[in-house]
């Protein structure tokens, strides 16, 4: 019996509205910043980690590589289980008033 190549097993890749109504595959960020392909192996793990709104396609491995190769992401996660909230922007103070003498 003769396995498949896990590579083009079919993944639930997260994706976003694109230019002229298409689908684009969402990319997320590292905790270091680093852009980052997700994709989960099964649509229960998907909206669990992302929620019941999120939009996503089937692709193998090896086409979401290929899909994200172009725009120099190399870093795919599969299965995360942790996401957190982009952070809140964080208020400039007002620089202090300069006293005269």
């Amino acid at each position: 019996m003769e396995t498949a190549d896990p590579l083009d097993a079919p993944l639930f890749v997260p994706v976003r509205p694109g230019p002229a109504g298409c689908w684009t595959a969402r990319l997320f960020r590292s905790p270091l910043g680093t852009r980052t392909a997700v994709a989960f192996t099964g649509e229960d793990r998907l909206v669990r980690t992302l929620g019941p709104a999120q939009p996503w396609i089937r692709l193998s491995e090896r086409a979401l590589r290929a899909l994200t190769a172009p725009l120099g992401v190399t870093a795919l996660r599969i299965d995360p289980r942790l996401t957190a909230p982009a952070p809140a922007p964080v208020p400039v103070a007002a620089p202090a008033p300069v006293l005269a003498a």
